[in-house]
């Protein structure tokens, strides 16, 4: 059986979210028969006739829509904007309609992510709205349980709903050690459901 690939998909503004996107990719590739896949989004331009370039300066390629239907499991990160996810990634999810209409996401695992300027600065309703989208394509969700000691005793970024990040009001604030701990948790549970939806789909199959 080939790996199961889990498309790890964020926007980042500051670098902050790309950082928590890395540490969600070592999480899945740490799990046997699994692979990821790591894409973002291009911002959205304020003036309608500007056009983004097919391919981003540096990092990682812009996602498409054939990435999403390719994937296993999928990984959704964000920064926070007024308590939900920025605008570029809703920009993408909302071009998703033809993978909904076929369902080609029903039935996946799908997880969050998120980073906030302050601690309270919004993050749980944000990975609850990045949630919905992914909730109207059927996909199942995964988040991160208490017995997972690092949840219940972070002072900083870290929720059952997903993982976060506090990194400041200018951004500058890096990853901690305990919220790259959580990110990598988080990566590797989503892929040990890919891993295993994958091989039930297949034997199903047989």
């Amino acid at each position: 059986m080939s790996e199961a690939e889990v498309l790890v998909l964020y926007y980042s503004r500051h670098g902050a979210t790309a950082e928590m996107a890395n540490q969600l990719c070592h999480g899945v590739d740490a799990v046997a028969g699994a692979a990821s896949r790591l894409r973002t989004v291009p911002p959205v331009s304020p003036t309608s006739e500007a056009v983004s370039p097919p391919v981003p300066d540096a990092g990682p390629p812009y996602a498409t829509l054939d990435d999403l239907e390719e994937c296993d499991g999928l990984a959704l990160g964000s920064p926070t904007r007024f308590g939900n996810m920025a605008a570029p990634l809703k920009h993408f999810l909302d071009s998703t309609s033809s993978l909904w209409l076929g369902g080609a996401l029903a039935g996946k695992p799908a997880a969050v992510f998120t980073s906030t300027g302050s601690m309270h600065g919004g993050q749980e309703t944000t990975l609850i709205s990045m949630m919905l989208p992914l909730l109207h394509h059927g996909m199942y969700l995964v988040g991160i349980p208490y017995t997972e000691t690092d949840l219940r005793e972070t002072r900083l970024g870290g929720t059952p709903y997903g993982a976060s990040h506090v990194a400041g009001e200018d951004g500058s604030q890096p990853v901690a050690e305990v919220e790259g701990r959580l990110c990598r948790v988080l990566g590797r549970r989503l892929a040990e459901a890919a891993v295993d939806l994958r091989r039930g789909r297949m034997d199903r199959r047989r």
